[in-house]
């Protein structure tokens, strides 16, 4: 079987690069699209899932950002099993200050140019203090399109779902983006910040090798 992968806003597939996943399986990375001017986040989910082949059975798997992006795709392309990591399975389990993103539309009003490379920097910057066990935090960061991120940011922020108690949620209990004490995740990897597919793989590829097994 194939299992479809996506990573998180703004990364690439280096921070998922040292999962080990079952040998027979297919692993399949999604890239992320620059969404189209005006696009709705459904019509954006439709794209992403395009090459998604549905006339076999498949797995999603999404990391930060993707998680929530996997859980789309499967209201439209039903996955035998879904697996999110550094992710949340609804609304409710947002961040505080994601919420406050949500309130006070912040968000929505901060220009384009916020996004540009000066603050994709400070965010990687920011990322090393917090986790400087990883020295690649930069190399990770790819995707920094301006548009694509106030997009991202701003469907985070406004992400309204219902929780499927079949969606797999594997959580750090360092995650300061996902915090844990706003979920019930089905396994926790300890030390972990919301970088652990990389600094803890190991660890998550023995869980992952257990899931899809």
């Amino acid at each position: 079987m194939k299992i479809y992968v996506v990573s998180g806003l703004g990364a690439d597939f280096k921070v998922l690069e040292r999962l080990q996943f079952p040998k027979h399986h297919e692993v399949v990375f999604i890239k992320w699209l620059i969404p189209e001017t005006g696009e709705s986040f459904s019509a954006y989910v439709e794209r992403m899932s395009a090459e998604i082949d549905e006339s076999e059975p498949f797995y999603l798997l999404g990391y930060s950002f993707g998680g929530i992006m996997v859980q789309e795709i499967n209201r439209i392309k039903p996955a035998q099993k879904v697996v999110i990591l550094g992710s949340i399975r609804s609304d409710k389990e947002k961040s505080r200050l994601i919420k406050m993103g949500e309130v006070t539309k912040i968000p929505k009003f901060l220009p384009v140019g916020f996004f540009g490379e000066k603050t994709s920097l400070l965010y990687t910057r920011f990322r090393k203090m917090i986790d400087p066990k990883n020295p690649k935090v930069i190399q990770y960061f790819q995707v920094r399109d301006p548009y694509y991120l106030k997009w991202s940011v701003e469907r985070i922020s406004e992400w309204k779902f219902e929780e499927d108690p079949n969606v797999i949620q594997i959580l750090g209990d360092r995650d300061i983006v996902f915090p844990i004490k706003n979920c019930r995740p089905d396994y926790i990897i300890k030390g972990g910040t919301h970088l652990f597919p990389a600094t803890k793989h190991k660890e998550v590829s023995l869980i992952l090798n257990k899931i899809f097994e």
